[in-house]
């Protein structure tokens, strides 16, 4: 059974956090693999669009230490972001990602980290990454990295990279496998969690959703 949890991108509200994949002693050099539940939402728009959001494949191997060090931990990330809108729309940006924690409650941070994608504006959307990057916190902080990089123009016109992809179609998705994340600096509690963050244009406006996915220990 999927686990269902929505919260809109301003102000989006935490999920009660749940420890999974904690580390023996005797073990605490071995990886350890974390098969994750996903999850799946239907929102409705103002406008009486429906919008079905899904987080599937998902699972994370994780190694608790790195350099024979505490600070250090890394893990190779897996799963499939899914979006389908039951009516016309003028566009939407999927964007799927993973908030980060050391010893705090997370949920939300700041961007970094990413990979690379492609998206056909003009029909289904998709992307695939196989690679990650590396977050540096200390305790109480916490961060968000993108699975996407992907280059356009950002809101304001300027070429660079955003950390989506965007179609006109009624499906897009993402699939990702063994991304790194690797994160440095933190001697406490670490966590991390996926999301699927969705943006739907239509001829009413604008509006932004996310499918927050069950976190899970870095150790």
């Amino acid at each position: 059974m999927f686990t269902k949890a929505a919260a809109r991108l301003a102000g989006a509200a935490a999920a009660a956090t749940v420890a999974l994949g904690l580390f023996s002693t005797g073990a605490a050099h071995a990886d350890t693999f974390i098969p994750l539940p996903g999850g799946e939402i239907t929102e409705t728009l103002p406008d009486g669009t429906a919008v079905t959001i899904r987080l599937t494949d998902e699972s994370a191997n994780i190694s608790p230490s790195m350099g024979a060090t505490p600070l250090h931990r890394n893990v190779w990330v897996s799963g499939r972001a899914e979006v389908k809108v039951h009516a016309e729309h003028n566009g939407v940006k999927l964007y799927p990602g993973y908030v980060v924690g050391c010893q705090v409650d997370i949920s939300g941070g700041g961007a970094t980290g990413g990979a690379n994608a492609s998206s056909n504006w003009e029909g289904k959307g998709s992307g695939g990454v196989t690679s990650g990057g590396n977050l540096t916190l200390g305790p109480g902080q916490a961060s968000t990295f993108w699975v996407l990089q992907v280059e356009g123009p950002n809101a304001y016109g300027e070429q660079g990279y955003v950390p989506a992809i965007k179609f006109k179609g009624q499906e897009g998705s993402v699939t990702w496998a063994d991304s790194t994340l690797g994160l440095e600096g933190c001697a406490g509690y670490a966590q991390a969690r996926a999301f699927v963050a969705v943006e739907v244009t239509t001829k009413f406006g604008r509006s932004e959703m996310r499918l927050w996915g069950q976190p899970f220990s870095l150790g």
